[in-house]
């Protein structure tokens, strides 16, 4: 059988375990760098090919998946040598598991319109926030979005858990295309109280506050499995978006650490929900160890219902990894456009037409999602708000070649631009550099001095975009 990972992955999957089995707490530059050159392969994974013969089947439902600052190496199936996810691990052998997604930003709210509205964050007011922190800004509802055109399309939608792409009264889920909404408006919340950055108390059904004082995974996690398990009667999207492992740092069952945060975010303590003084690499393995379980829960409900079949399951991260996250050959971590503050873990399974056990190198980034999934679901882009994504939906199906183009990210201090194998990155110094991600996924070595044709074109590319968005 012939090696799962292409030369774009050698810096992928499970350098991460070879790295560090190899190089434990002490290891140079250099081990790292052999170690990152030797991956270890899962022989049970191929290289991804569309299914043969064809397949059909009726549109499918959408379970759309997302964890909150999971890092790239995160999941044992992605190399990390300390933290076990079997319930992702088991989707990722049912489905395709992607080595080279990346989110549509460098935080969370802005990859949350990439992912709604199909686009750049820059061509909204609201996604000019990295993050949004305030009431002044958020996702308009005059906008169409993943959930608008699928409802209109003859879908039912529904969000739970963390929305963050704006504040009541002025927007809402409910406002933007989403039949139901369950879950918290704002970035952060206290797991147990449910208190938000401000204060506020942050579980809402719909625009109503809605009171449950126990631990927000499990809440949502029986949730979105209530939903998952209905009988319905017609197509659905599910949009299940976790705050764990975000901030702050505590498990099912830390009432105490939980009541410490609650009383210093009463005694007007902004910070508290950042837990700077709190976490560990433990409790972080405790957290994603306990969102793969809830992640497994819903999908025992999905194959409950009978609906597995037919039903596109997607998960990912909205971003990179933060403090305690392990990211493994990468570079960098959330709010950086280096690769380990945008390339996430990113699995898809649709029984009915996409056969198990794959693995694939292919560039993608959040907006590729929105116009593959309307595609799928026999949906249009609205043609006044055209799709900076490109839908995979060809490729996926019929083994349909996709062109290579540019994947695009800014924000503040930062640009990057990526076209095949080679990116171009600006960080907050000012420098612009040059990648070869096959051969250096760390992105340690910089082309830029030997290579000032390839930096001027790509450079120029990303200004061309840059050109057409909003302002700062």
């Amino acid at each position: 059988m012939s090696t799962p990972l292409s030369r774009r992955a050698l810096g992928g999957v499970a350098a991460g375990a070879a790295a560090a089995a190899a190089l434990g707490a002490t290891a140079t530059a250099a081990q790292a760098a052999t170690a990152q050159a030797a991956p270890v392969t899962d022989p049970q994974e191929r290289p991804f090919r569309a299914a043969h013969p064809r397949r059909h089947s009726r549109r499918p439902n959408i379970l759309f998946i997302l964890g909150d600052d999971l890092g790239w190496a995160d999941l044992s199936s992605y190399g990390s040598p300390h933290i076990r996810t079997p319930h992702l691990d088991r989707l990722a052998r049912q489905g395709v598991r992607f080595t080279d997604a990346y989110s549509g930003s460098a935080t969370c709210s802005p990859t949350r319109f990439s992912l709604y509205t199909g686009r750049y964050p820059g061509r909204t007011k609201g996604g000019l926030a990295e993050p949004i922190a305030d009431r002044s800004a958020g996702l308009e509802p005059t906008h169409p979005t993943l959930a608008s055109l699928l409802r209109d399309s003859g879908y039912a939608t529904a969000l739970i858990g963390k929305w963050h792409c704006g504040y009541l009264p002025d927007y809402s889920p409910t406002r933007s295309g989403w039949d139901e909404f369950f879950g918290n408006f704002g970035g952060a919340l206290e797991y147990y109280s449910k208190l938000g950055l401000g204060g506020e108390y942050d579980l809402y059904e719909g625009d109503a506050e809605y009171k449950d004082l126990r631990y927000y995974t499990r809440i949502i996690t029986e949730r979105a499995s209530e939903y998952v398990g209905r009988d319905h009667d017609k197509p659905w999207l599910l949009n299940l978006n976790f705050t764990t492992p975000h901030w702050p740092w505590i498990a099912d069952g830390d009432t105490e650490e939980s009541a410490e945060i609650v009383r210093r975010i009463k005694a007007g303590d902004r910070s508290a929900l950042w837990h700077q003084d709190g976490g560990s690499v433990e409790k972080y393995k405790e957290m994603v160890e306990d969102l793969d379980r809830s992640i497994g829960q819903v999908l025992a409900a999905l194959k409950r219902s009978g609906q597995e079949q037919d039903t596109l399951v997607f998960f990912a991260s909205d971003n990179g990894g933060e403090r305690f996250s392990y990211n493994w050959p990468l570079a960098g971590n959330k709010g950086s456009l280096q690769e380990g503050g945008i390339r996430v873990p990113s699995i898809l399974r649709w029984p009915a037409r996409i056969d198990g056990g794959q693995v694939s190198d292919l560039p993608v980034f959040t907006p590729d999602w929105t116009a593959t999934l309307l595609e799928l679901a026999g949906a249009r882009p609205h043609p006044a708000y055209p799709l900076d994504g490109t839908s995979l939906a060809g490729h996926l199906l019929r083994g349909a070649e996709v062109p290579e183009r540019d994947l695009f990210w800014r924000v503040r201090g930062e640009r990057a631009l990526r076209r095949g194998d080679w990116k171009y990155y600006r960080g907050k110094s000012g420098r612009d550099q040059l990648f070869h991600l096959s051969a250096d996924s760390r992105e340690q070595a910089d082309r830029a001095p030997f290579e000032q044709a390839r930096l001027a074109e790509l450079r120029a590319a990303w200004e061309r975009i840059d050109a057409g968005l909003l302002r700062y």
